[in-house]
């Protein structure tokens, strides 16, 4: 009986293992998003978490966004997606977030030194200084194929 028990425990730990692995290896892809704005094309590294998963399941789309307090675009989904571990941290230029009260998805262009509750999606990898005075404009997400 001991014998099964922990037969059945290895298989399970070997399961989740394997799983989280096969994960792994398949999201690295999954995780890397292209934006077209204006006809410019920027690439952004995503965290592997509930709520960058989620974004990624719903690709590709255009969303028309809007360009707030002169630091931030954002996007407000009609339903909440999923979060994990939020931050209240400083954010940086070119991170994406993720402001749940209001299902707000933000690309921050502009530092002003706010700090505010959300959950950290990934990074721009560079160009995000396009949205600088650009107004409200649509942008093309996308999942990358190694771009």
């Amino acid at each position: 009986m001991k014998q099964a028990i922990m037969l059945l425990i290895i298989a399970v730990i070997a399961s989740i293992t394997f799983s989280n692995t096969a994960f792994a290896a398949a999201s690295d892809e999954e995780l890397r998003i292209k934006l077209t704005v204006n006809g410019h094309t920027l690439t952004a590294t995503l965290e592997d978490n509930p709520t960058s998963r989620a974004f990624v399941a719903k690709l590709p789309f255009t969303l028309p966004m809007m360009d707030l307090y002169g630091r931030e675009m954002c996007y407000r989904f009609d339903d909440a997606l999923p979060t994990g571990k939020l931050t209240s941290s400083n954010y940086k230029v070119g991170d994406l977030a993720y402001w749940p009260p209001r299902h707000s998805f933000v690309i921050l262009y502009e530092q002003n030194g706010e700090r505010f509750q959300r959950q950290h999606l990934g990074r721009i990898d560079s160009g995000v200084e396009i949205f600088n005075g650009i107004g409200d404009v649509d942008v093309l997400f996308e999942k990358s194929k190694g771009e």
